[in-house]
């Protein structure tokens, strides 16, 4: 009896020990550009990407459900067939998440209105903690960074001239739908106060922490400081972006997703703005700052070439990139940002 209670004491403090020691967390956002049907061979890329990454979680962006076949389904299979275990749910939403750790919940934060954009919310538990992950794919319309660059983000037609005032970029930038989303994540994670907030996804927006007096005579800014609305707003709430909590110099880290060099696709078909360099960073994963979790650290994943003026151009910034293995599935980069839980 006693060599039995002895050794449920062991055991006991075994595994008291381990949570103790705490958990790393890799945490992916990705952009997959219709479900990786714009590249060739790029489905099958997306699945090598996640396995050789191997992030704890996934937050994917441009999720179509392509001829009623669920994407969800189809990628966990693929993984499945690589020898990576993950979980993850269907979503009529433009959007998905996978987890390594089983989903508890998962349900539409903010349902897409007509091309206006969606936040989609999961609860996962982690080494005894309680993780809400969001993964979001903001309102593309309204595109308004394009503006001081000399291009309209409604048409994307060349304009006159650019459009340098901050006041109306700001302004043109509100008549999108992001920043209503944002403002409803918000809202909704004020009731998740005490657990772990997740955000990653595709903002169709850069960062005001990008956009300063820094960086105004740069990347054909031409002299034009913007607080962008949803990174404020994040800020303001108490949020952290992870990129540039861990690099916050925009000048010499500068981070950009888009729009990023693609081998499988001429350079027509990745730029918008082709006479402009139309370079930002618009994919991010933010977190809500805990005790009882740190950033460790971020990266991009990608290609180091981006589009410049229409050319495919090689970054000469201090970013560091973890290359594609081969196919390289979308024309955005995706973002990685490593956690260590309590």
């Amino acid at each position: 009896m006693l060599r039995i209670q002895l050794t449920g004491i062991l055991i006991w403090l075994c595994v008291s020990a381990a949570c103790a020691k705490g958990v790393t967390i890799k945490v992916l956002q990705m952009n997959i550009w219709q479900e990786g049907t714009m590249v060739k061979g790029g489905f099958e890329a997306i699945a090598d990407e996640v396995s050789r990454l191997e992030p704890d979680i996934v937050m994917f962006s441009e999720v179509r459900n392509y001829h009623g076949e669920m994407f969800i389904s189809r990628i966990l299979h693929a993984l499945k067939e690589r020898g990576k275990m993950y979980y993850g749910e269907n979503s009529p939403l433009d959007i998905g998440i996978l987890s390594k750790y089983p989903i508890e919940e998962q349900a539409p934060n903010c349902p897409s209105e007509k091309d206006a954009g969606s936040v989609l919310k999961a609860r996962i538990r982690i080494n005894g903690q309680t993780v809400v992950v969001y993964s979001a794919h903001l309102d593309y319309t309204h595109y308004a960074c394009y503006l001081p660059r000399g291009y309209s983000g409604v048409t994307w037609k060349k304009l006159e001239a650019p459009v340098t005032n901050g006041i109306e970029v700001e302004k043109a930038n509100r008549e999108s739908m992001r920043d209503e989303a944002i403002y409803h994540f918000i809202e909704d994670s004020k009731k998740e106060k005490g657990n772990i907030i997740l955000l990653g996804g595709d903002f169709n927006e850069p960062s005001h922490l990008d956009w300063n007096e820094k960086t105004k005579d740069l990347w054909d800014h031409h002299g034009t400081v913007v607080r962008w609305d949803c990174s404020t707003m994040l800020m303001e709430a108490g949020f952290k972006d992870a990129y540039r909590t861990k690099y916050p110099n925009p000048v010499t880290h500068p981070g950009f997703t888009f729009p990023s060099d693609n081998k499988g696709v001429s350079e027509q078909k990745l730029s918008w703005a082709p006479e402009s360099d139309e370079r930002d960073r618009i994919d991010f994963i933010y977190y809500m700052p805990s005790k009882r979790m740190k950033l460790k650290d971020a990266v991009i994943i990608g290609p180091s070439q981006s589009i410049v003026r229409g050319k495919r151009t090689k970054e000469n910034s201090r970013d560091w990139f973890i290359e594609p293995i081969d196919v390289w599935p979308t024309d955005h980069k995706a973002v990685m940002a490593t956690f260590y839980i309590k």
